[in-house]
């Protein structure tokens, strides 16, 4: 096992998914590169926690109404899952058909677009697209419920068109119209009132109503359209076809992917090759997102040094990431709801994105308020000796050091077994100069978890997650 196969793996699966642990890094290791990306594109069982055990201690979460605990919810089965990819790309769906509490006041809603995108993002995306348009979070966030037939509503056909799949500049304001007679009938219907017609009371003694899917043919234009260049009588569907056959779809959707998990930056020659070839795959694959993110990962730009640290960690990819490599929250707790607060804090409140555009990201991320949440939750993590992540990166270094390590050497492991992370002369020195203060003639004992050394290796790592290296993936 060679350093330079460790790095590209721990690349991996910052990327495709919230940072693994050195023993994680291992087994995917023995599985190889290329078997680990299809296995992070093949979602098996997720491992989850049964909710009613975890409702024991997430009390908030048998209703799911709040924010802060919907919020949490998820960010917990992001912490546990054996799927990372299948949450990181949730999380990029999330971002990208932004969502939000604001004007819903029903998370519980939101937590059901998120099961959607779980189901279909790594699928076709016209059936994503399909799926959203039915969504009832989207139908009430961009207002297709007021879309009647002789009284459109252009927000979800604008939206659909800018946001969700071409961009600006690829259609005109008479396609945004001919896209709103289109999906004119796409409403709501709720359990409230299908209780009612059955004769019975609301299904909730109280709380909010759950919302679904209705097609009101009666309230559908039938009349025909002329959309993108295509003319005919064309339903919701009908559009979402022409929409994902474009040219312009699939650079869209593969410069987004791409954005997401290779880099901040599309401007460089190596950067239009790779979305060439994602674009390629979309539509050679009939528009399977499973295939554009096979071609990105397997990409020799994906494994290059150009690509590595090329991204700024978003905040629920440092929350979750410094979790999970910490091992925090591996049971539910009754102070969970924290770990919502903390993405919030940083910027990313999930489930509750600023506009429809969802968040702007990349340095935008990184502020000096941020920044200091950032450090604080790292440090807070890292720094407790009890949790399952930081004993096991101790115990690594007292199986390698036979329990008595100089100063350099703890360093240096702990940049490792963290990453490995790579950091400048200058970081390197700093670190050692702060280990060297709690040494005794530049050795530290770490024989057993309370020990100086041990705590000093806790402190380390929490130093670490302070550096400008830590913060980018």
């Amino acid at each position: 096992m060679s350093t330079q196969d460790v790095t590209l793996m721990a690349h991996l699966m910052r990327r495709a998914g919230f940072s693994a642990t050195r023993s994680e890094l291992e087994k995917s290791l023995d599985k190889g590169y290329e078997q680990t990306v299809e296995d992070l594109l093949s979602p098996g069982d997720a491992g989850n926690m049964p909710d009613d055990l975890i409702r024991r201690y997430h009390v908030e979460q048998s209703e799911l109404r709040e924010l802060s605990g919907a919020g949490a919810y998820w960010l917990y089965r992001m912490i546990t899952t054996n799927n990372p990819l299948e949450e990181k790309l949730t999380l990029f769906w999330h971002g990208l058909f932004a969502t939000g509490y604001a004007k819903l006041n029903q998370a519980r809603a939101l937590l059901n677009q998120i099961d959607m995108f779980r189901s279909y993002g790594l699928g076709n995306f016209k059936d994503l697209l399909i799926n959203l348009s039915q969504d009832p979070a989207m139908i009430i966030w961009l207002d297709n419920n007021d879309n009647h037939k002789g009284a459109i509503n252009e927000n979800y056909g604008r939206e659909l068109l800018e946001l969700f799949s071409m961009g600006i500049g690829n259609y005109t304001e008479d396609d945004v119209k001919e896209c709103a007679r289109a999906f004119t009938g796409w409403t709501l219907k709720n359990a409230e009132y299908m209780a009612m017609r059955a004769g019975k009371d609301s299904i909730w003694p109280y709380g909010r109503i759950a919302w679904h899917y209705e097609y009101r043919n009666d309230d559908h234009d039938e009349g025909k359209k002329t959309f993108l260049g295509h003319e005919g009588n064309f339903n919701g569907e009908d559009v979402i076809q022409i929409i994902v056959d474009q040219q312009a779809t699939a650079k869209f959707v593969a410069t987004r992917l791409f954005q997401f998990f290779a880099s901040d930056d599309v401007d460089s020659e190596s950067h239009d090759q790779v979305i060439s070839e994602m674009m390629d795959a979309y539509f050679d694959s009939g528009y399977e997102i499973k295939a554009v993110l096979r071609t990105l990962f397997n990409s020799d730009y994906f494994k290059s040094d150009e690509c590595m640290y090329s991204r700024v960690k978003g905040p629920v990819e440092s929350v979750v990431g410094t979790a999970r490599l910490a091992g925090s929250y591996q049971l539910p707790q009754m102070d969970v709801d924290k770990l919502w607060f903390q993405t919030m804090f940083m910027g990313q409140g999930v489930l509750a994105p600023p506009t429809v555009e969802g968040w702007h990201e990349g340095v935008e991320w990184i502020d000096s308020g941020s920044l200091v949440e950032r450090v604080n939750y790292a440090a807070k993590e890292f720094g407790d000796t009890t949790k399952s992540g930081v004993r096991d990166i101790i115990s690594r270094l007292s199986d390698t050091y036979s329990e008595q390590i100089n100063v350099p050497d703890l360093v240096d492991g702990c940049l490792d077994l963290i990453g490995p992370i790579q950091v400048g002369d200058h970081t390197r020195d700093s670190l050692i100069d702060f280990v060297s203060e709690f040494s005794d003639n530049n050795v530290l004992d770490i024989s057993s978890f309370d020990s100086k050394g041990s705590k000093c290796v806790a402190q380390t790592l929490g130093l670490i997650a302070s550096t400008r290296e830590y913060q980018l993936a």
